[in-house]
């Protein structure tokens, strides 16, 4: 498992994934960080764009996380 570390800033009124190298990211998200909203919002996007399982392994209340992307296909 590919472990990336990602920024997270919710209520930004958009949603857009910067790339900064390979294992940092910046991920602008709409939700609030209300009852789960931005880590579901954050896995819903990151699961498009890696088009791989992703988990949030941690930082579950932060925003500085660490995002687990499965190996293979």
């Amino acid at each position: 498992m590919k472990m990336i570390n990602v920024r997270v800033y919710p209520n930004s009124g958009k949603q857009e994934v910067i790339e900064l190298d390979n294992t940092n990211y910046k991920v602008y998200l709409k939700s609030a960080p209300e009852h789960n909203k931005a880590n579901i919002e954050l896995l819903k996007i990151l699961k498009r764009k890696f088009k791989k399982d992703i988990k949030i392994v941690s930082g579950l209340s932060s925003r500085k996380k660490i995002i687990g992307v499965k190996d293979g296909d």
